[in-house]
């Protein structure tokens, strides 16, 4: 797990948090980014942040139960000015983490990659079991500096 030592942990209590269930079918990472770039559109990390919800929901629907005919998968948002959680929950394996592969860059495989990407570009990550019992949630922080480009506008 990655964590910037520059920067105070935030609260999760911290921005409200917005929620959104998912099918559990590939066609649904697309809508799964289109969400999050929706709560995240004033935020200059907004590009890394549906680039790692993608990774974290493929993993979702490929890796755990949540990818098969019945499954789901939910997305949750929380942010505050220079500061977002994205979750992702499944359905999947509470004795088994998610861990980064650490490939070798060379690596022409084309899968592998996904937590290497949230490791490299995350302020921080993280994955533990659901409160509800009910599979795993793996998640990430943005952190940047200065207000949201919104704020920056209206000042």
């Amino acid at each position: 797990m990655k964590e910037s030592s520059s920067t105070p942990s935030r609260s999760t209590a911290e921005g409200r948090p917005v929620r959104r269930r998912f099918p559990g079918l590939a066609s649904q990472i697309a809508y799964a980014r289109r969400f999050v770039a929706r709560q995240l559109a004033v935020s200059p990390e907004v590009t890394t942040a549906t680039l790692l919800t993608s990774e974290l929901a493929t993993n979702a629907i490929t890796h755990s139960d949540s990818g098969r005919a019945t499954g789901k998968f939910e997305v949750c948002v929380r942010h505050a000015p220079g500061w977002a959680r994205v979750e992702v929950r499944d359905l999947g394996s509470t004795t088994e983490a998610p861990t980064p592969q650490h490939r070798d860059p060379y690596d022409t495989a084309e899968h592998g990659r996904g937590l290497d990407l949230v490791e490299a570009l995350a302020s921080k990550w993280g994955t533990e079991p659901r409160h509800d019992g009910r599979g795993r949630q793996v998640w990430f922080e943005l952190v940047w500096d200065g207000d949201d480009q919104e704020s920056d506008r209206s000042g």
